[in-house]
């Protein structure tokens, strides 16, 4: 079992609170988290995943994991709360700009926390995929009206200079 990695209350927290806030705030919707657990250094991932890179202060990963069903549901909040079947380019580049607005608030927050970063413009993943990195992710399950969402994160101290 892999043991709790060395992540900074107040970094996680920021992020946490972040996804919380894009939630309510873009979508319109009610959003909390369940009791978080070390995911280890893999994890198994829903139907979509969208993958952002941290540099700078902090280094890592944030991924958001869901179903598609879930995403569907964000991608018609996002749209003013049309039905949305199947995720086309338009779907698709929506769940990519959820993304955006997850890290960018996030790393809005974390500089309030005094860690400045960058985040990697979100890479979209789809299909059922096992994530691997050197160091452990701690997940964060996200519940709203959309359906869960799946805050796997994975940051530490940058050993840069």
């Amino acid at each position: 079992m892999s043991s709790a990695p060395h992540m900074e209350a107040q970094h996680v927290n920021a992020i946490t609170n972040a996804a919380v806030m894009i939630v309510e705030q873009h979508l319109g919707i009610e959003a909390k988290f369940s009791k978080p657990y070390v995911s280890g250094k893999q994890f198994l991932a829903s139907d979509i995943s969208v993958v952002m890179g941290v540099n700078g202060q902090l280094e890592g990963q944030i991924i958001c994991t869901m179903e598609e069903k879930t995403a569907r549901s964000i991608v018609g909040n996002m749209m003013g709360g049309m039905e949305i079947s199947v995720l086309d380019d338009m779907g698709w580049s929506a769940i990519q700009e959820f993304g955006n607005w997850v890290a960018g608030r996030a790393a809005s927050e974390l500089a309030k926390a005094e860690a400045v970063i960058d985040i990697s413009p979100p890479v979209i993943n789809e299909g059922h995929s096992r994530f691997r990195m050197e160091k452990t992710f701690l997940t964060f399950p996200l519940s709203s009206a959309a359906g869960e969402v799946y805050l796997h994160v994975s940051i530490t101290p940058s050993n840069r200079s």
